[in-house]
């Protein structure tokens, strides 16, 4: 086998420390990174892009930022979906407001108003933790969704509280929203922006306060003892996990949906992010990919595969299939494998690395 340390000599602790060590892992990111910006955008067709790689690109980014809360912290969240409608209201306001604002800074100051939002509803996980504080943040899922519902101010007082994005252009004649806006685009600047966004949190989970982190989830009292702040840890994973939610529900609004609306955040929002990093793995940015590409790929799977062995399932059953599968899919993977499929893959390259003694 090829996939081998044996000869690849680190003379330095940065080479050390590197995000991938093994050459080829960095070969293999190199060709996915190649096959992605340049084999998918030359044979993809417009329903690939905008019903399946662009929905999985924001929900990728979405599990990043639960990821780091829930994984990283160990800071249970259902207010998933709320911080995202707070980063999808927010941009709507900006570009409406400043309409001269750039769509990416659009997207970045939205992140910042979540991120406040996130630090707010945060507060209670320094008294409460575990369920409690569950239950804290779905009430915060609940106060924001009746929030933007109730006051007409966030959606510029539209009758169906339905309200569309603004028209908005990345460079030159390039859009990202609007009746202009290509499927190409969309997908190209989505998948840049969510791999920056990916190597940005990959990079915080290795620093100082991503281990302040990891520590205060895997013992909180221990962790204050050696000196670090619960009060700074876990505000930080607040703010910066609703940072990267605030972005991606600006994300869904303004590239994937083009329509901003409460409804579209709802708890099954929160639940369903929830369920991608659970099937994906807990503290693995790897994780979120896969279980977004995972909760993405599903419905496609079972409205196609049926249909191409001769059986006919009606689409209610196939609707009830898919959180019968969700169910007991995470069942599964609490019990067998806590760490999702992330962890699979990792053990799968372990076995590789020791054979033909795999352990």
């Amino acid at each position: 086998m090829i996939y081998r340390e044996a000869g690849q000599f680190k003379t330095s602790y940065a080479a050390d420390q590197a995000i991938f060590p093994i050459r080829l892992d960095r070969i293999g990111i190199a060709v996915c990174l190649a096959i992605a910006y340049l084999a998918v955008p030359a044979v993809a067709n417009d329903y690939w892009l905008l019903s399946i790689l662009v929905p999985f690109l924001v929900f990728s980014l979405a599990a990043i930022g639960l990821n780091i809360l829930t994984g990283y912290a160990g800071q249970l969240s259902l207010g998933t979906g709320g911080f995202m409608a707070c980063g999808a209201f927010a941009a709507y306001k900006l570009a409406t407001s400043f309409p001269d604002l750039h769509i990416i800074i659009v997207f970045l100051l939205s992140g910042g108003v979540a991120a406040a939002v996130g630090v707010l509803f945060g507060l209670p996980s320094l008294r409460i933790k575990g369920f409690y504080l569950a239950v804290a943040t779905l009430a915060a899922q609940f106060f924001l969704i009746w929030m933007f519902n109730k006051f007409g101010w966030f959606n510029n007082y539209s009758p169906s509280g339905v309200i569309s994005a603004p028209p908005m252009h990345l460079y030159g004649d390039v859009y990202l929203t609007g009746p202009q806006s290509a499927p190409v685009n969309k997908y190209l600047f989505l998948l840049t922006f969510v791999a920056l966004m990916a190597l940005l949190a990959k990079n915080l989970t290795r620093c100082k306060i991503g281990r302040s982190w990891m520590a205060i989830r895997d013992m909180d009292i221990a962790a204050e003892i050696i000196g670090i702040k619960p009060l700074v840890a876990k505000l930080s994973a607040f703010a910066v996990s609703s940072f990267f939610i605030g972005v991606a529900g600006a994300m869904w609004a303004f590239v994937y949906t083009g329509s901003v609306e409460a409804l579209a955040f709802d708890i099954n929002r929160s639940f369903q992010v929830l369920f991608m990093i659970i099937i994906g793995g807990l503290g693995s940015i790897l994780g979120s990919f896969l279980g977004a590409g995972f909760i993405v790929l599903l419905p496609i799977f079972l409205n196609n595969v049926p249909g191409l062995i001769g059986w006919h399932i009606p689409v209610d059953m196939i609707a009830h299939l898919e959180f019968m599968i969700f169910g007991a899919l995470i069942i599964f993977f609490l019990i067998v494998e806590p760490h999702g499929l992330a962890r699979l893959w990792t053990l799968a390259k372990e076995k590789l690395r020791l054979w033909p003694f795999p352990y």
